[in-house]
């Protein structure tokens, strides 16, 4: 079955191949032009990756697959949350997000917060219940960065039982316990029965 995947991210796309690789599934990813970009105007992951689904989905006449994911810190009210890869502007770097997240936390004691990732798969465009799955990773916000590894805000994702942040994980060992590793796992056995 071919399908489309709402990114043109390369390693969304080898990771999301791998883990449904078994299911004889071929994941494209959708065309880098300005006709599949879309606006994620939704206030929840969860809408905003139908969104993404939905639009790529009409375009290419194909089912998709997407994901929205970000993270969640409770005691600045969900935030920086669907605008995690914005935070600090629609054009920020990784580090300026950081940078932000870390000064709005300057000086709380409470720094508990997970990823959160949710992936959608759309039949059709007009396909009015997808496969919906979700993975929650908790862990709390250090006060410095630390690691090399990952990306976004994962230097500053501390995991209290690893002792270490996201930033410091092996590769495989993030796949294993990653908010988006949860949710691939979920997912599976929906489009394993659907297929």
């Amino acid at each position: 079955m071919n399908i489309i995947l709402a990114s043109g991210n390369a390693g969304k796309l080898k990771e999301f191949s791998q883990a449904f690789a078994d299911l004889g599934i071929a994941l494209q990813p959708q065309p880098k032009t300005v006709a599949y970009e879309v606006a994620e105007t939704g206030t929840t992951f969860i809408e905003n990756a139908i969104i993404k689904a939905r639009h790529a989905s009409q375009l290419s006449g194909l089912p998709a697959l997407a994901d929205d994911s970000g993270l969640i810190v409770p005691v600045l009210q969900g935030q920086p949350g669907v605008r995690s890869a914005r935070y600090a502007g629609d054009d920020a770097s990784d580090q300026q997000n950081v940078d932000k997240l870390l000064i709005e936390l300057a000086g709380s004691d409470v720094r508990s917060a997970h990823f959160y990732c949710c992936l959608v798969f759309m039949r059709h465009h007009l396909d009015p219940d997808p496969l919906i799955a979700k993975g929650l990773w908790h862990g709390e916000i250090s006060t410095v960065a630390s690691g090399e590894g990952g990306f976004g805000y994962d230097p500053v994702f501390f995991i209290p039982s690893l002792k270490c942040t996201a930033a410091e994980l092996e590769p495989e060992q993030k796949k294993q316990l990653s908010h988006r590793g949860q949710a691939i796992r979920q997912l599976h056995p929906q489009l394993a029965s659907l297929l």
